[in-house]
């Protein structure tokens, strides 16, 4: 087995993850937030692929394919690049409306399926690479970068799973 299998393994799974946890729900509950302060399942889906595009994106040397392929369209939000959910305030977060299931998935398929044919692309050596981000000490890899969108896409994942138990209870999340 070589390393990309490994991580295409890795990067298919928040899909199926994302899949299993969405299948079945409403849009309210897309949209329900346990606290006033807290996420929705929605908004998490929504910031895991939009991070991941945007990080990803930046390690090709690529466009987004949120702007590229229109997606923000069909999220009915900005056009902005740089809106990937970090920082939002709690009010962005409770004004955030989620789109549908399939457009959650379509777009985590899309972007999960563009970043695993860029893992294709590297040598052990690209792995190495560091990146031009200071404020980051040591200095990240093209490697760490990419194992890194991974445990945050896959923390989030967890937090709609949890989020989803808390709307259904137990047993919800029979396989």
């Amino acid at each position: 087995m070589v390393w990309q299998d490994l991580i295409k393994d890795g990067y298919l799974r928040i899909y199926d993850f994302m899949k299993h946890t969405l299948t079945g729900l409403k849009q309210d509950d897309l949209n329900w937030q346990p606290q006033d302060d807290s996420n929705s399942i929605g908004w998490l889906a929504w910031h895991l692929t939009r991070q991941q595009d945007a990080q990803i994106s930046s390690l090709m040397g690529e466009e987004q394919l949120w702007v590229k392929d229109k997606w923000y369209t069909r999220f009915n939000r900005p056009t902005d690049p740089g809106d990937i959910g970090f920082g939002h305030t709690k009010e962005q977060v409770k004004g955030f409306i989620s789109p549908d299931i399939r457009i959650l998935l379509d777009y985590q398929k899309a972007v999960s399926g563009r970043s695993i044919v860029y893992f294709t692309t590297l040598s052990k050596l690209d792995l190495e690479k560091e990146l031009n981000e200071p404020w980051f000490q040591p200095l990240p890899t093209i490697g760490v970068r990419i194992i890194s969108v991974l445990e945050d896409s896959l923390l989030h994942a967890g937090q709609m799973s949890y989020i989803r138990g808390l709307i259904q209870g137990k047993g919800w999340q029979k396989y």
